[in-house]
């Protein structure tokens, strides 16, 4: 299992830009500053700093790009001092000495990032638990896999290294299972089928993800079922075979029924949603140490289920 493998989704600090014809005749800083979430004096730091390649080489902020050129980003690991354990309540679903089940809620960050330095998962784990493994620094300790801010439900966390690596090589080998509910625009033909693409940065926005078209990028696969159609929407239970960012979001919109509530992909919301209608609703892993098999169920979110009754008639 390759390092990089386990660490695409974990590390969301690098970002990859290629340059195109359009865009050639560009400074560096201008570049970055229109494309990145940093304001320019940040960009201009990471640049001075040597966190910025072009082609693999550090250049000057007023480097003037050309047409095909590949830039690399590297966002600097916040200050360990930064990492505050915060009384922030959390569902804890499960919890022993090797590992916690966290149902997350929607609008929570898992770990700190750039804009999102407190009130995030992690802030709550230092403070809730004990003890978090090393393995991903002190930015993200414990964290083996993410959901988006705004998409609820489980995850687990790893307490100690030991669990760390066994929970990493269950999703790499997909021993570990994830399934979630999610509520998307129209109504699906088929029953059931697989989404298997390539999922790359998104050349129109880079802060978004999509499917490449030139199988660039890397492979994602997601299966999805049909539980339940409605006039205008279909309740989706989607399943995870790759862990690409944004995968079930960037998916969604491929197969033309994007997630209710996603805005940055297209969906629609007639509901006054704060977010997607996207929930991680079970969770199927092997302990580290005792090797059972254990099945972790969240139910669904009050938003999410008065969406539901709603459209069932149900009041």
């Amino acid at each position: 299992m390759e390092k990089s493998e386990l660490q695409e989704d974990l590390y969301g600090d690098v970002i990859y830009y290629s340059v195109n014809a359009q865009d050639a005749g560009q400074r560096l800083d201008v570049y970055l500053g229109s494309r990145s979430q940093e304001s320019r004096s940040h960009i201009k730091n990471l640049i001075e700093k040597g966190k910025v390649l072009v082609n693999g080489t550090v250049k000057k902020a007023g480097y003037i790009l050309k047409t095909g050129e590949e830039i690399t980003l590297m966002q600097e690991e916040i200050r360990q001092l930064d990492l505050t354990p915060q009384d922030i309540p959390i569902d804890i679903v499960y919890e022993d000495d090797d590992i916690a089940v966290i149902n997350k809620a929607q609008g929570m960050v898992v770990h700190p990032a750039s804009g999102s330095y407190d009130n995030t998962l992690v802030n709550a784990l230092l403070y809730h638990l004990k003890s978090l493994s090393s393995i991903n620094g002190v930015v993200r300790p414990g964290i083996v896999h993410r959901l988006d801010k705004d998409t609820s439900g489980l995850l687990v966390v790893a307490k100690n290294d030991f669990a760390h690596i066994s929970l990493q090589e269950q999703i790499a080998t997909k021993a570990a299972k994830r399934y979630y509910y999610a509520l998307v625009d129209g109504v699906l033909s088929k029953d059931e089928g697989v989404v298997h693409t390539y999922i790359d940065r998104s050349a129109k926005d880079r802060k978004l993800m999509a499917v490449s078209r030139n199988n660039s990028g890397r492979e994602a696969i997601t299966l999805y079922k049909v539980i339940q159609r409605f006039a205008k929407y279909t309740l989706v239970e989607y399943e995870l075979k790759t862990g690409r960012t944004h995968q079930i979001r960037v998916h969604s919109k491929h197969i033309g029924h994007t997630v209710v509530g996603d805005m940055q992909y297209g969906g629609s919301n007639k509901f006054n949603l704060k977010g997607q209608l996207l929930h991680a609703h079970k969770l199927i892993l092997i302990h580290p140490r005792s090797g059972e098999t254990m099945t972790f169920e969240a139910p669904l979110p009050n938003y999410f289920q008065e969406v539901l009754d709603n459209l069932r008639g149900i009041n």
